[in-house]
């Protein structure tokens, strides 16, 4: 997303971009994915954090912190880089909400590689994550790389991995218990349950918020007061029932 313009224009305009989403009537919320950490610049920092449209939710693929294994991926920054920018969203943007992924076994992975990717984990405590394992695709760069590990290794660290986010999404789930959120209803599996997302979830991906109420239709931005998580899931009450009963 980032790199927004390069094809069409010769230079990037993602900024440009937003803020003419911004203009247009009936767009409640701007979220942003699949954001690299190249050409994440002041100007857009600045940008998300000022807007009442673009909501406080960044995806961003980062896919391992290690210097060595990023540089086998090609990828263009380093970990100090990656430190910096995390750090400076986190100081910038209020109540930011950010979402990464990793992959584990890339060829040549050692284990101390994947210790520095699990503290990183532990250290950053990313609200959202998804991991994966590396897998071999013909005719790309990484197939000619030696080093390629068992798919055993691949899967057991990506459950550790995983492991050590559960508690970390578990936690943050926790914190927003007795807070009211907005929450966009994606679909009523059945009379008087839905099912929808706040902020800090992005379709498909992350959390459900289950909410049973009349008068509300898919589509719909209704205030939700979190009562409390189930696994990954949350569990809630429309507000205006909750203030009715008081």
């Amino acid at each position: 997303t980032t790199y927004y313009g390069l094809d069409l224009y010769g230079e990037v305009r993602l900024v440009q971009l937003l803020k003419e989403l911004e203009q247009l009537e009936g767009l409640d919320w701007i979220r942003l994915l699949y954001l690299y950490p190249v050409h994440f610049t002041d100007e857009l920092i600045d940008t998300i954090a000022g807007s009442s449209r673009i909501i406080p939710y960044l995806d961003m693929p980062l896919q391992h912190i290690n210097d060595q294994v990023l540089k086998r991926m090609q990828r263009r920054v380093n970990r100090a880089q990656t430190v910096e920018l995390v750090g400076k969203l986190r100081a910038r943007i209020p109540n930011l909400v950010m979402r990464t992924t990793f992959i584990t076994g890339f060829p040549g992975e050692t284990d101390e590689q994947f210790a520095e990717l699990k503290d990183f984990v532990r250290e950053t405590r990313f609200e959202r994550m998804g991991v994966f394992t590396y897998s071999y695709e013909p005719d790309t760069p990484a197939t000619k790389l030696d080093g390629h590990l068992p798919e055993d290794v691949k899967e057991a660290r990506r459950d550790e991995l995983m492991a050590i986010q559960q508690d970390i999404a578990f936690e943050f789930s926790d914190s927003l218990v007795g807070y009211e959120l907005d929450v966009l209803i994606d679909e009523e599996p059945e009379p008087g349950l839905f099912v929808g997302r706040t902020f800090a979830d992005a379709p498909e991906i992350d959390t459900c918020v289950f909410v049973s109420g009349d008068n509300i239709k898919v589509g719909d931005f209704v205030p939700v007061v979190i009562e409390a998580r189930q696994d990954y899931d949350l569990i809630g009450s429309l507000a205006e029932e909750e203030e009715t009963t008081e």
